[in-house]
């Protein structure tokens, strides 16, 4: 690996400004950012692709072909980032005591550094490989996924490793999620006649009462070995106008954290009928059940090719056995495990997600960049 190129290359990307226009009006996006990976790539001796689902929402991915024979392994990384509220030096790309500090330096840009680096090694080399391999850095996976959603189709790969953060941990599963919003009606009258209005917000207090215990039940339920169990909670809560007004409305926004293999139409049915005991006890009681998002969990068994070679090579590089964990937010590889592809977690170490002070171990990428190389050559030359 050449380390120099590595942290050149990742500071780089922490200076360029990326922030995710869907969470900020007006921000960044990525059109610079995969103007640069693109050169980049192709620098190194990559063939490019870019895709561009919406107006400079980019993504870019490069391929370093091999004989044509063999299986093709996708290497996925996001570059855009979330805000920079509260951050003293968002771009700096420092390094200060073996940490380089910045925005998306952890999240996830210090592990597309790894990939163009693990790239470089086996380019450099003149090594032969049987497969493909490929690396995709993708736009908008802070927010809906756009870049993931429009790449996939055009990349049948045999296997993916997706490098968000794990401290150098191999992630078998993650949790996925659904967003769901419950509305009650009642009836606006002002707060003098009790007899004519008709409280939307008691109504959905009755309902919270009923979720609180649906969401103690779940936390008793057999837990998933990597996960735990499954979860709920009351996210957002609006209703009512004024005070001297009965409240017509109450919209309760909620979160689902979901298990392998649980799907959206066994959530609805876990949460329905709730509102329908309620209804049946009160004929003024009228709520709407409605489902907002989706995103599946994933896992993969510890027994697929990809899985075996990335723990080996992992414990070849690192000096001990890298774990097998789960991980309990959502990412990307979701869409590629239900597009078919055996896919697998590994990223640095680091700190600060999402938060006012950002880093990522500067040595951990680099150990990453090793194993991606050696996991490239190994499974792309069984």
């Amino acid at each position: 690996i050449d380390r120099d190129f590595l942290i050149q290359t990742l500071s780089h990307l922490v200076q360029i400004y990326s922030t995710n226009p869907s969470l900020l009006p007006g921000a960044a996006g990525e059109a610079e950012i995969a103007t640069y990976t693109q050169r980049l790539l192709q620098d190194i001796g990559l063939t490019t692709t870019a895709h561009e689902p919406q107006p400079g929402r980019i993504s870019v991915v490069g391929r370093l072909a091999g004989q044509g024979h063999g299986r093709t392994l996708l290497y996925n990384a996001h570059y855009d980032t979330v805000g920079v509220t509260g951050m003293a030096e968002p771009f700096s790309g420092a390094i200060r005591e073996g940490k380089l500090y910045g925005r998306g330096s952890y999240d996830m840009k210090g592990s597309l550094a790894a990939q163009i680096a693990a790239a470089k090694a086996i380019a450099d080399a003149g090594l032969t490989l049987q497969g493909d391999l490929l690396i995709a850095a993708v736009a908008d996976e802070e927010h809906a996924s756009l870049g993931v959603q429009s790449i996939i189709p055009h990349y049948a790969a045999d296997a993916v490793i997706v490098t968000e953060p794990s401290e150098l941990e191999i992630s078998l599963a993650h949790k996925g999620f659904i967003w769901l919003e419950v509305t009650t009606h009642g009836k606006a009258y002002h707060g003098s006649r009790p007899d004519l209005g008709i409280d939307a917000n008691m109504r959905m207090g009755r309902f919270l009462a009923k979720l609180d215990r649906l969401e103690q039940a779940l936390l008793q339920r057999p837990p998933h070995p990597l996960l735990g169990p499954p979860s709920l909670h009351a996210a957002t809560l609006q209703g009512g106008t004024e005070l001297s007004v009965y409240a017509a409305a109450c919209q309760l926004g909620i979160e689902r954290r979901t298990l392998p293999g649980e799907t959206a139409a066994q959530v609805v049915n876990e949460i329905q009928p709730l509102l329908d005991e309620l209804q049946a006890a009160d004929e003024t009681f009228r709520a709407d059940l409605q489902t907002l998002l989706v995103r599946d969990a994933f896992e993969v068994s510890p027994q697929a090719p990809i899985v075996q070679t990335l723990t080996a090579v992992s414990e070849q590089v690192l000096g001990t056995a890298a774990p097998h964990i789960g991980q309990k937010f959502w990412t990307d590889a979701a869409f590629h495990a239900a597009a078919g592809s055996d896919t697998v977690l590994i990223g640095p170490k680091g700190h600060g997600l999402h938060s006012a002070e950002e880093w990522v171990d500067v040595e951990s990428v680099v150990q990453l960049a090793e194993i991606l190389a050696h996991t490239a050559v190994a499974y792309l030359n069984p």
